[in-house]
């Protein structure tokens, strides 16, 4: 993927080589509070049970 310490290509034009939008060389995820996994459990549970009212 993209290297930024390859001195021959910017980060730039390895992203443009790869036709990829810069913002994707610099975006860092971050990890899924417990509060949100708790909701995404619940909302699995009511899904998996045939209710779709939620």
């Amino acid at each position: 993927m993209v290297k930024p310490t390859l001195k021959r290509l910017s980060v730039k034009r390895q992203c443009e080589l790869l036709e990829l939008p810069r913002s994707t060389c610099y975006y860092k995820p971050r990890p899924t509070s417990e509060e949100d996994l708790r909701i995404m459990r619940l909302i699995d549970e009511q899904f998996l049970k045939g209710e779709r009212k939620l």
